[in-house]
């Protein structure tokens, strides 16, 4: 049915990558979501009023808010796939994390109508009416809402859309709680013990759970999170790979939305080499990424490679610093040399997890290296960098 659905109501449904395709796909999700979801709830809620459930009313009542959800992100799919213009340089694919928040907000609000609902049917029970019908509405449900669940997680990781993957996995939830007014059900007609109030009660939960743990989801994109660490594996190996990279260094990756990544790096190429075929070098691959999706930027850093007494240095302080222990890197290492000292000039990459602070490093580090050669008169000039890959860098 999945396929079907691609073949029929998405062109050009392989090349996920064009914006067009992918606003296609996230068209017919949410097409799909309000159709399926607007038959389930109006049928719960009709089960429910006929026989007195409010566990079945509250099930109902839940997938005519995922009706809602699935507009609100028909919307915002929609929206995300409007061009770049002069006040958001950088698109609105960023919209697509919008719909996850509101989503995420309008599921809270059910959660709290729901809790209010059931514990009035806690304090004042009412007689279950048992019927072959409702088994069958909550049956029916729990096999759409399992199609729903793969249907949206294959549509998601094609297009690679945390919002269809949460309206996936809220899906899942679905199953679950129908799952479980569907036992009680069959525990009130075998016992005589009601337990649609507590039923209720714990959906309503089940649904506030959910709709804190969409709005955790939906927040961190928002508030710029660490980049995939596979992403920045993969990129970090290839910037390695090109002919003339000796090192690189302050990768930064910034994410403006699905299929909008943009970064920036600094790149270390060998100073004797002649600056306009280094700077080739750099546009060549600053094109290449380009061509794979990513906007990257890339800042020149000309380093030394054939003085033995900065080349023997630098691999002394390299030990020195892998010997602090906090997966600390180090990078733009030069020297300049004076008539009373030397300044030994570099960069290290300090991650989050490091316990000691900026000026305790400094202080380790002068000690350590002044300590190599005291005749020389060594004196560190450090910067301190914040790890935004959290996978060092040389």
């Amino acid at each position: 049915m999945t396929n079907f659905l691609i073949r029929h109501m998405v062109k050009d449904s392989e090349n996920t990558s064009d914006p067009a395709v992918r606003n296609g796909y996230g068209r017919m999700a949410g097409l799909v979501g309000i159709a399926c979801n607007l038959l389930l709830g109006f049928g719960k809620m009709l089960a429910g009023l006929l026989f007195s459930s409010i566990s079945i009313l509250a099930d109902g009542v839940n997938n005519l808010s995922d009706a809602t959800s699935s507009a609100v992100t028909l919307i915002c799919f929609k929206m995300s796939s409007r061009p770049a213009d002069k006040e958001h340089p950088f698109g609105h694919a960023r919209m697509e994390y919008v719909s996850g928040l509101v989503v995420a907000v309008l599921i809270l609000m059910v959660s709290f109508n729901l809790a209010g609902s059931s514990l009035d049917k806690i304090l004042n029970p009412e007689r279950a009416v048992f019927s072959w019908v409702t088994v069958g509405v909550l049956a029916v449900s729990i096999l759409l809402k399992f199609w729903m669940m793969r249907f949206n997680s294959k549509v998601g990781k094609l297009i690679q859309s945390t919002a269809l993957e949460a309206t996936a996995m809220d899906s899942r939830n679905d199953v679950i709680a129908t799952l479980a007014v569907l036992v009680s059900v069959f525990i009130a007609k075998f016992t005589g013990v009601n337990l649609d109030g507590w039923m209720g009660m714990a959906i309503a939960v089940f649904i506030l759970w959910s709709g804190i743990s969409l709005i955790q989801d939906t927040l961190s994109p928002l508030l710029g999170e660490a980049p995939n660490r596979e992403l920045v594996r993969d990129t970090m190996r290839k910037l390695r790979s090109y002919d003339g990279v000796l090192g690189i260094h302050d990768l930064m990756v910034h994410d403006y939305g699905p299929g909008r990544c943009f970064a920036t790096v600094h790149v270390e190429v060998d100073a004797k080499e002649d600056v306009m075929a280094s700077h080739d070098l750099c546009d060549n691959i600053e094109r290449d990424f380009a061509a794979e999706g990513m906007n990257l930027v890339i800042h020149m850093d000309p380093i030394i490679t054939d003085d033995p007494q900065l080349n023997e240095l630098r691999r002394e302080v390299l030990n020195i610093v892998a010997g602090l222990n906090e997966g600390i890197t180090m990078h733009d290492f030069r020297i300049v040399r004076g008539y009373s000292h030397t300044n030994v000039i570099f960069d290290i990459v300090v991650p989050s997890a490091c316990k000691r602070s900026g000026d305790e490093l400094k202080a380790e580090l002068q000690k350590k290296i002044s300590a190599l050669d005291p005749s020389a008169h060594y004196y560190t000039v450090v910067d301190i960098d914040r790890n935004y890959t959290e996978l060092g860098g040389n």
